[in-house]
């Protein structure tokens, strides 16, 4: 944890993990939770970017909402977190946001992520998500949970869709991540 959706509804199924309708608030509470567990070198790994309203298909929903929606609402808690908190680990989402999958957005894991909020840290996928690999490599997530498929990323490699290089730079996060709790 720290869980960071807001809660948009009542039967929402991970409601009991989540703080807040209030994307300030849960911004604030979660950095102090995240600081408090960093401070004993033991990677907090801040949930689901972005936008996972619910359980049911959530592998398969598509939040459909406008950037202003998204910037002021949905990722303004997590842009809280690595402002004030720098968290070591961030998970991406199962969902889709307006037709594009979480773990595959380049836009939101690089762009605004890494670009805009300065993040450094590591990004992991949810469990089992139904992302490619190599898009997720692309977008800016290191860390394929819970397994990955190494065959599925050299085919795409001897395509010339994703390079040692991209492998590389998710490589060193992730080592990165390593030698902070290795102290």
């Amino acid at each position: 944890g720290p869980a960071m959706n807001i809660k948009r509804s009542p039967l929402c199924g991970r409601n009991f993990e989540y703080y807040s309708e209030d994307p300030l608030l849960t911004g604030k509470l979660s950095s102090a939770m995240v600081r408090g567990i960093q401070s004993q070198n033991v990677a907090a790994t801040v949930k689901h970017f972005a936008c996972n309203n619910k359980e049911t298909n959530r592998k398969h929903s598509d939040s459909r909402l406008s950037q202003r929606a998204l910037r002021e609402l949905y990722l303004k808690a997590f842009e809280i977190i690595v402002r004030e908190a720098g968290p070591w680990a961030i998970m991406s989402s199962y969902n889709v946001i307006n037709g594009h999958r979480a773990s595959e957005s380049r836009e939101l894991l690089t762009n605004i992520l890494r670009d805009e909020w300065g993040y450094d840290g590591i990004v992991m996928t949810d469990w089992w998500t139904r992302g490619e690999q190599y898009k997720e490599i692309l977008a800016g997530n290191d860390l394929k949970m819970a397994n990955g498929y190494p065959e599925r990323v050299r085919a795409a490699m001897e395509k010339g869709l994703v390079t040692r290089s991209d492998l590389e730079i998710c490589a060193r996060r992730v080592l990165g991540l390593i030698l902070k709790i290795d102290n």
